[in-house]
């Protein structure tokens, strides 16, 4: 296992029941086309190359690429970080669908994560393994511990829930945690009316970024703006403006980032 490797916190899947069971979730078929996150040594890779029509391996250790390419010679294997790879730019091919299917290095985890909700026009499904504490975030409906910013700027565009829990003996070498894999569907139109992207994720983000505090004063302090400008908006979106982040909807943020911009 290289440094690279270690670095992103990447543990190998070695489980085939689990891997069927992953790629289950969004049943590929040979009309569709699957990117694969983070192969590794392939477990999940083989299982994929057997249903879908095209796979493409992101995988950014060269090292591995190098040695799935012989073993899976179908598989379109790139080295990339799947980080800032462009998904937006592929499509799905006549009469299929585009899914996602991966085992996210837990470091990079949110990151990837991201990138891949951000092109909710163009993924049909996806099925993602993540350290499970993430999982249930990206999960999480309003009101509780779990919910934060990850779970309204996914739940945006996407129908999410925790499919499958995977305990640390499936992999190799075994984590300290356990993990879980989410399935992601992307809604035909948002949860709620959101017209610049860019405010509505930096509104959220600034509301959870201090979440003890009312939410008045966390969009003050994450905003820079003044503590009676953040109570004004609240007020006008219809929202108390001394809740808490973790209260607030969805359609709510919505609201608020309206006032905001």
């Amino acid at each position: 296992m290289g440094t690279r490797r270690r670095a992103l916190g990447q543990h190998f899947l070695r489980d085939p029941a689990v891997a069927r069971a992953i790629v289950d979730l969004v049943a590929p078929t040979p009309h569709d086309l699957v990117v694969e996150i983070g192969p590794g040594h392939g477990a999940l890779t083989g299982e994929l190359d057997r249903r879908a029509g095209r796979v493409i391996a992101l995988e950014v250790d060269p090292g591995l690429a190098a040695r799935l390419r012989p073993r899976l010679p179908r598989v379109e294997v790139v080295e990339a970080d799947a980080r800032t790879w462009d998904y937006r730019a592929l499509a799905a091919p006549p009469g299929g669908r585009l899914l996602v299917v991966g085992n996210l290095p837990y470091s990079a985890g949110t990151r990837i994560l991201a990138a891949l909700v951000a092109a909710h026009r163009v993924i049909h499904e996806m099925a993602l393994m993540l350290q499970r504490e993430v999982a249930e975030r990206v999960a999480a409906p309003a009101g509780g511990k779990a919910y934060g910013s990850l779970s309204v700027l996914v739940q945006l565009h996407w129908d999410v829930r925790v499919a499958l829990r995977v305990p640390p003996g499936a992999f190799r070498p075994p984590p300290r945690v356990d993990s879980a894999v989410v399935h992601l569907r992307p809604l035909a139109a948002p949860r709620a009316p959101v017209a610049d992207e860019r405010r509505f994720h930096g509104v959220v983000r600034a509301a959870f970024a201090q979440r003890r505090k009312t939410l008045a004063n966390a969009l003050a302090g994450g905003l820079g703006i003044s503590v009676e400008a953040a109570r004004a908006a609240a007020a006008r979106a219809g929202i108390d403006p001394r809740r808490r982040a973790e209260t607030l909807t969805i359609l709510e943020f919505s609201h608020l980032a309206l006032q905001l911009s």
